[in-house]
């Protein structure tokens, strides 16, 4: 990698100011709530415009008939234009036209995180912190840490797939796919975490998923698909 496309990677992954960051809760029990933290979209987009120039990044969206969205997101990156490609899902909102708005969203923002943006909040360490449930929100927001975040190790292999690293990665990844599983009706909004949290306490983990170790993690893969497979509609036999 060049020295000057090397500064422009690094730009993009650069942490984000403190006050442009926001938390939402993953798990809820009781007054307490797992804040995640994590950045807008408009704020991924304003990155891309101060690193790259409006005109040296490209985004393209197609919906999904189950109200998922993907997006292609281009960038310019030397001489050549580099394509990364998630999918992004609707959030809860009463309103289609939100619920809409927020997979697009979502979708933007996982594309960003293949190019290195707001990655970094992957490996911050979630936190419990007093929650309203009646307001759904926090009494009082996390403090981010200071100092540089912790990369964390080599994540851990299982097959082709690369598991979480630790295990805030692992709640950020679980609450995304939640939410697809929540989209698609298979659940409700903290029915996977919170069920996740009960069954590593009485495997011996530990109610806190944020200090599972690599083979809690290892051990969590298998329950997710279990718990999915669990609440899927069977398909019916034909006689």
């Amino acid at each position: 990698m060049s020295a000057a496309l090397n500064k422009v990677t690094q730009a993009l992954a650069a942490p984000f100011d403190p006050s442009l960051v926001k938390f939402k809760p993953a798990v809820v029990q009781g007054n307490r709530a797992l804040a995640l933290a994590y950045v807008d979209a408009r704020v991924i987009q304003d990155r891309l415009d101060e690193v790259l120039g409006v005109e040296n990044w490209q985004d393209e969206y197609d919906s999904l008939p189950d109200g998922s969205v993907v997006c292609r997101l281009r960038l310019r990156l030397g001489e050549g234009w580099v394509t990364k490609v998630d999918v992004g899902s609707p959030s809860e909102q009463p309103d289609e036209h939100d619920r809409v708005k927020a997979a697009f969203s979502d979708a933007l923002k996982r594309a960003a995180v293949k190019f290195g943006i707001s990655r970094y909040l992957y490996r911050l360490p979630s936190t419990w912190c007093d929650y309203d449930p009646q307001k759904r929100q926090f009494r009082q927001l996390p403090q981010l840490p200071t100092g540089k975040p912790n990369k964390g190790g080599k994540p851990p292999k299982t097959g082709a797939h690369q598991l979480p690293a630790d295990g805030n990665e692992l709640v950020h990844r679980l609450t995304e796919y939640e939410a697809k599983l929540v989209a698609q009706g298979i659940c409700a909004a903290g029915d996977l975490l919170g069920h996740l949290a009960k069954a590593g306490e009485k495997a011996g983990h530990g109610s806190d998923v944020t200090r599972w170790n690599a083979d809690a993690i290892a051990w969590a893969a298998k329950q997710v698909r279990a718990f999915e497979d669990a609440r899927r509609p069977k398909a019916k036999k034909v006689a």
